[in-house]
């Protein structure tokens, strides 16, 4: 990916930045692409549901809460993700196995781990605006991250 978020901001500062300070924590640093949203609390089966599903380059935006209390993605869900071509994830919550999750070729944005499984039961919202870090994802905005942050135009 040949972009920097500070170039993109200089050029266009109507670009939203995520203030909140998430972790890179997958093997590829810049990543970019149109969103998806979940909003969930402690259960991944929404996550793990469209992860295994085609992503076409878009980033997965999921909104846990700030929880960091169990995982919302894991490598097996990540390494999906890589399969069915996703560009991200980004997740206001924690994830697990970061080891392994930082060699798949996916960009991975979390507040943090916690070897602590989530519940599977599936619910929560997809695709509906999530709000974090001063920013709003809305379905379909377009997203660029990298080491020093995360861009949302609307």
């Amino acid at each position: 990916m040949d972009f920097t978020t500070c170039d993109l901001f200089d050029a266009d500062e109507t670009l939203q930045s995520v203030s909140l300070q998430l972790l890179n924590l997958g093997g590829r640093a810049r990543f970019s692409g149109p969103v998806r949203t979940i909003r969930c609390h402690r259960d991944n089966g929404l996550v793990k549901s469209v992860l295994n599903s085609p992503g076409a380059g878009a980033v997965l935006v999921v909104d846990g809460g700030g929880s960091l209390e169990s995982a919302l993605m894991g490598d097996m869900i990540a390494e999906a993700a890589v399969a069915n071509g996703w560009g991200g994830v980004v997740i206001n919550g924690a994830i697990r196995d970061r080891v392994a999750i930082a060699a798949l070729d996916l960009g991975v944005k979390a507040l943090g781990s916690n070897p602590r499984k989530s519940a599977k039961e599936g619910t929560g919202e997809l695709d509906v605006p999530v709000a974090f870090g001063g920013v709003i994802f809305h379905p379909g905005a377009m997203l660029w991250s990298d080491e020093d942050g995360i861009l949302v135009a609307q």
